[in-house]
């Protein structure tokens, strides 16, 4: 492991709710962090130094989870109005809404192809959206409490869900069953994410403890008890090599999951912390709390060049998966342990040697990424104008059913 060279660093903070702060989400670029509060407000920061932030306004009651799309095209919000609401991240904020479930809705969640919501509510549900014109598509319905969060594995072929039930889920999103469920922790799961491999689940709530599964051979690899009360949030550094742990006890702390050790505790909230989030290339994360500020942070963890590291993972992964389904038996430490090895072979290589990711034709990717970053932005204005034309219609039928109450009420000439 190389050496640590510098411990994180706060770089900027931001303040501009005017209650808690709930979520955070990084844009794909690391350009904007999108917030939400329990203000009901959903905010854009720009990282640009003296760049003013946009405040959307839109939700009837506390926004509890934003989610940039994977282009960053869009942006999605749920709230405890029951519904959610799908930005467009610019100046004018314009934005469609549908009515997600019969209770809050907790957390909101794009697929790794941007192309399918999910959804987490209190009505004990896990809901599977498309994005474009937010069309229903399957419910998930064995948790017996709240469901607090729900997220897609990076191959979208998995559902990961934690509720106050006190378990965490894994669903097959084809057959729509539960494959497995978690029963290790003993209070309230207040969340759960992918390993950025996926092959493993990290998970933590209000029994203090942060766990990590192995979802092949369905084993807990590693416990945390660093915290002194209730974890709300976690991370995972796109390595896979760290993660990052938010709690009430106004404290983050990191987790370095190769060696099983804390690694930083940082300080900086006053009041709980409530939401943490890394940046797409793990070079920075952000935090939030009761205290209504965002802090971003320079990571500082590892000298590694991550971002190029990403690259050959994501395309490594899209050639894998033709070959291999979800619960190929491995290692059971390679989930954990997957960005590592990644750096050790790539050191191993030879200035001539080639592999299948560097045979991926740039060009092609950079095409297909623009296609899906167009295609987000049609789906969202189509949206904006369906709805505009359905209350259009609303108002003309309103208009001569008046008209034909009016006439219904006038005399008749003739009498």
């Amino acid at each position: 492991m190389s050496a640590v060279p510098d411990d994180p660093t706060l770089e900027r903070h931001f303040r501009g709710h005017r209650d808690d702060v709930t979520s955070l989400d990084f844009s794909t670029s690391t350009k904007q962090i999108a917030s939400g509060s329990m203000d009901a407000c959903v905010m854009i920061w720009s990282m640009k130094p003296q760049s003013r932030a946009c405040r959307f306004v839109g939700h009837q009651a506390a926004v509890t989870s934003v989610a940039f799309s994977p282009s960053a095209h869009l942006l999605a919000s749920a709230s405890r109005d029951k519904t959610v609401r799908l930005w467009v991240p610019s100046a004018k904020g314009e934005s469609s809404v549908f009515r997600a479930h019969t209770g809050t809705v907790r957390s909101v969640s794009f697929s790794s192809d941007g192309q399918t919501l999910v959804t987490a509510s209190d009505d004990k549900s896990i809901k599977v959206w498309t994005v474009h014109r937010q069309k229903f598509l399957f419910s998930l319905n064995q948790h017996i409490n709240w469901v607090r969060c729900a997220r897609f594995s990076p191959d979208g072929r998995l559902i990961v869900s934690a509720s106050d039930d006190r378990t965490v889920k894994l669903w097959d999103k084809n057959s729509r069953e539960c494959v497995h469920s978690f029963c290790d922790h003993s209070g309230y799961v207040n969340t759960v994410a992918f390993h950025p491999s996926g092959t493993c689940v990290a998970a933590a709530g209000t029994d203090n403890t942060v766990k990590v599964w192995d979802i092949r051979s369905h084993r807990l690899l590693q416990h945390y008890q660093v915290h002194s009360a209730a974890v709300n949030d976690l991370s995972f550094h796109p390595s896979g090599n760290f993660l990052i742990s938010a709690s009430s006890d106004s404290t983050l702390k990191i987790l370095d999951l190769l060696e099983g050790r804390l690694l930083y505790t940082l300080h900086g909230h006053q009041g709980p912390a409530t939401c943490v989030s890394f940046s797409r290339a793990g070079d920075f994360f952000a935090s939030a709390g009761s205290d209504q500020q965002v802090m971003v942070w320079r990571t500082n963890f590892d000298s590694v060049d991550y971002s190029a590291v990403l690259e050959q993972r994501c395309a490594a992964d899209s050639i894998a998966s033709v070959h291999s389904g979800p619960f190929t038996q491995e290692s059971e430490a390679a989930g954990v342990s997957a960005g590592r090895s990644s750096h050790r072979s790539d050191s191993r290589a030879g200035p001539d040697s080639q592999t299948e990711v560097d045979r991926v034709p740039a060009a092609l990717t950079n095409t297909l990424q623009h296609i899906i970053s167009q295609l987000d932005v049609l789906t969202q204005t189509v949206a904006i104008l369906e709805q505009r034309l359905t209350l259009t219609e609303d108002k003309l039928q309103e208009c001569v059913q008046n008209q034909c109450q009016i006439a219904e009420q006038r005399p008749d000439p003739q009498r």
